[in-house]
Order: structure tokens, then C-alpha cells, then sequence
């Protein structure tokens, strides 16, 4: 069983799947639930936030009629940061004959590429090859058996913050579980809604959500750019709750039911009702008017976007998709929207596949993180995920409590 969990700032999403004895994936169980004791992707009530993930994964246990003691999660926001690094070794010396690369040299040139010294609040996530240069000779992918003197390798290496990291496996670890693993959000969704036509010609995946607006640039089968926008859907509620002088929950209802970013799409004579507040009575506006509030914010966000990936990688074109994924990726006119923003036409939403089970319960841009989550975990054995140390799932929520209570909470301590 592969359990992934994705703990966003208004949901928590759950997917249970499961290997058959083919090594095909099948998800056996999902569930979503409201998210509680974070904002803006960061957790600030570990005990609130623990019993919504407490709740989320039981729900998915009901679901798939399984019961798990692990799980993989997802990190993101601006408590991540990408950089790209070059390294090089000598695979022989000078004078001699050249020699095969082998998986020693390879490891020594990656040692040397993310060397790097990091802060003491930050903690390495992934180390990604980009490419390897043998002699001069730029975009090989696999070295091994080459014959040369000179290896180098470009890697993108991303960092995250190692408080918010213990942060998440604290309220797992309270919750009853294990933290298996942990792994950059945007890049768990390419496993699920990018192709390796989209990663070597070069693409965009941007992951609208509701605190912050996350971007993976891919270029040449491997990450380019990973960047943050602390911007994403809460910010456009807020928006209508100010231009309008409503509720924040009025404002989040209406911008899911008749919300447009898009001029073009909205029927110029279709009204919104808006429910009145403290005894006023409901009133009407155009949708039009809600879509120019709407508008407004969602372009910025764009334009934040491509200021970012020009600034961080000097990338004013691209020949892939710009894939959309994330709970804003729903809104009507989003993809015109991009279109018009980027000057392109190469724009999509990123639906993950039908993995078997309840397909209708995964089946939209929202869940493309958590079924890419456990995609990776299977397809790379866990390799792309920063492995955590194992810590003893606090069985004091579940059955056989007993005479076992005392160890296991020092076992969980250490």
C-alpha cells in the first residue's frame, strides 16, 4: 500500500493505492477533507492540524477498507527554493588512456555539483541531474561505459525549510502515522499530468492554490526553475469580499458557482444574487462585474509568474504546454486567460489518469499532486522522495493501547 497525503490550506487530500501482483498501480481509496490549523501552506496549530489529518486518512481508510501505518506528503510554497549547479571530476589522469565512466564517478561529479553550504534552517530535498558533459560533449543523459578524461554534470538542487519539514512530521506523527517521505509538490504532480514529449521541449506546470501559486519550469526531460507566488485563490475571495462588502464565506460560495476569469465567457445579462447580511435584503450584479474583480487578481498572478521565470532563468519561450493543476485551475476562462497572458496557445489543464477505483472521486487539476505523490513513490522506489527517519507510529489513537503505551511514546520521542 502506497499512502499519499497532501495537506493543503483549505483541504487535506488522501490517496490510498495499492501494487497489484502485475506492478500496476490502482488506487483503492481517497478521501478530502477541510483543512484546519493552517494558512497560507504554513502550519501554525499542530494539535488542530493533526486531527484533520488524523480524520483525512481514516476517512480514506474507510474508503479503500484498509487500514495503513504510513504515508508519503508533499512540501511547497515559499518555504521552498530551487538552484541550478554544475560539478566536475577527473575520470582519468592526464597523460593516460581514456577509461570507462563508472557509478563511482557519477556519484563523485553529483557530490561535487551540490556541495553547496546551506543555511542551518534549510535542509536538501532533491538533487536532479540535468545533464552530463563528457569532454566537452553537452546533453548526455546516462555517462556510464563512456570513454573520457572530463566529466561535469548541471543539477538542480531544491531545498525546503527543515522547521516546516519537522513541523509536518510532528502532526503526522500525532495523528498515529509515519511520515514515509517528503517531496516537492509540483514536481509529484509531473508524474501524474506531464508527458516526456511536455518535459524535454520545455514546459510550465503552475499549481493554483489557495495560499500560494507554485511553478516547476522543465527543460530537457529535468527541472529548469522551482519557484512560489505568495499569491494563489484566497486572495482573489478576499478580493470580492472587499469590492462587494461581504463575508469571506459568501464571497468563496460565489466565486465557485458563478466565479469567470475570463471577459470573453461571461454572458453579458446573467446576474449574480448576493445573499443580504444583517437583515438586508438579497441584491443582484452582473457577472460581468464579478469577473472584472476576479480578472484583476488572476492577471497579476500571471504577470508575477512570468516576471519570476524570466528573472530566475532568462527563459522567454518555450515550446511545451503550460499545465495547469491545483483548485484556481477550475475556474471558467482560465485557460483563455493564460493564453492571452503568455502569447501562446500551448495552454491545458492537468487531469491526472484513471488509476482504477472511484475515478470521479480524483478525477480533477486538484488532485494531480497527490495521485502524482504515489506515482513517484512507485515509479522511482522511493528514489525522488527525501527519506525521513522512521519514527514508530504512535498506536496510542488506534487498537492495543495496553501495556505497550509507555514505550512506544519514548520510541516516538527519540
Amino acid at each position: 500500500m502506497i499512502v499519499g497525503l497532501d495537506i493543503g490550506t483549505c483541504w487535506i487530500r488522501v490517496a490510498i493505492a495499492e501494487i497489484d501482483e502485475f506492478g500496476h498501480l490502482r488506487i483503492a481509496g481517497t478521501s478530502c477533507e477541510k483543512s484546519v490549523g493552517l494558512r497560507n501552506g504554513n502550519i501554525v496549530n499542530i494539535e488542530a492540524a493533526s486531527n484533520a489529518i488524523r480524520n483525512a486518512i481514516e476517512s480514506a481508510e474507510q474508503n479503500a477498507g484498509v487500514e495503513v501505518n504510513s504515508c508519503y506528503t508533499i512540501i511547497g510554497g515559499d518555504q521552498i527554493d530551487g538552484m541550478n549547479a554544475t560539478g566536475k571530476v577527473q575520470v582519468s589522469a592526464k597523460g593516460k588512456s581514456h577509461r570507462e565512466i563508472s557509478e563511482e564517478d557519477i556519484r563523485r561529479v553529483k557530490e561535487s555539483a551540490s556541495a553547496v553550504q546551506l543555511a542551518l534552517d534549510r535542509e536538501m530535498l532533491h538533487v536532479i541531474t540535468q545533464e552530463y558533459i563528457v569532454d566537452g560533449v553537452n546533453g548526455i543523459k546516462d555517462p556510464m561505459h563512456r570513454l573520457g578524461v572530463c566529466l561535469e554534470a548541471a543539477i538542480h538542487m531544491i531545498t525546503a525549510s527543515r522547521t516546516t519539514i519537522q513541523n509536518m512530521q510532528s502532526c503526522i506523527v500525532r495523528a498515529g502515522y509515519t511520515m514515509e517521505g517528503v517531496m516537492l509538490k509540483t514536481l509529484a504532480a509531473t508524474h501524474a499530468v506531464a508527458n516526456d514529449d511536455e518535459m524535454e521541449l520545455g514546459s510550465i506546470v503552475v499549481d493554483m492554490g489557495a495560499g500560494t501559486t507554485d511553478i516547476l519550469v522543465l527543460l530537457h526531460g529535468a527541472p529548469v526553475c522551482t519557484a512560489s507566488i505568495p499569491v494563489g485563490g484566497n486572495h482573489v475571495t478576499n478580493d470580492i469580499a472587499y469590492c462587494l462588502g461581504i463575508p469571506a464565506p459568501e464571497a468563496e460560495k460565489i466565486k465557485i458557482e458563478a466565479g469567470c476569469c475570463y471577459l470573453e465567457n461571461v454572458d453579458k445579462n446573467r446576474t449574480v444574487i448576493i445573499n443580504g447580511i444583517g437583515g438586508q435584503p438579497p441584491r443582484e450584479i452582473l457577472q460581468s462585474e464579478l469577473c472584472e474583480i476576479i480578472n484583476a487578481r488572476v492577471e497579476e498572478i500571471f504577470e508575477m509568474i512570468k516576471q519570476k521565470i524570466i528573472t530566475k532563468t532568462k527563459i522567454t519561450q518555450i515550446s511545451g504546454n503550460i499545465i495547469l493543476i491545483g483548485g484556481g485551475a477550475k475556474m471558467d476562462g482560465i485557460v483563455e486567460l493564460v493564453q492571452d497572458s503568455f502569447g501562446t496557445y500551448n495552454v491545458r489543464i492537468g487531469m491526472p489518469e484513471n488509476l482504477g477505483g472511484i475515478f470521479e472521486d480524483y478525477n480533477g487539476p486538484d488532485w494531480a499532486t497527490v495521485i502524482g505523490l504515489v506515482r513517484a513513490s512507485k515509479d522511482n522506489a522511493g528514489k525522488s522522495l527525501k527519506k525521513k527517519t522512521k519514527v514508530v507510529k504512535n498506536t496510542n489513537i488506534k487498537e492495543n493501547r495496553g501495556e505497550n503505551k509507555i514505550l512506544n511514546m519514548i520510541r516516538s520521542f527519540f
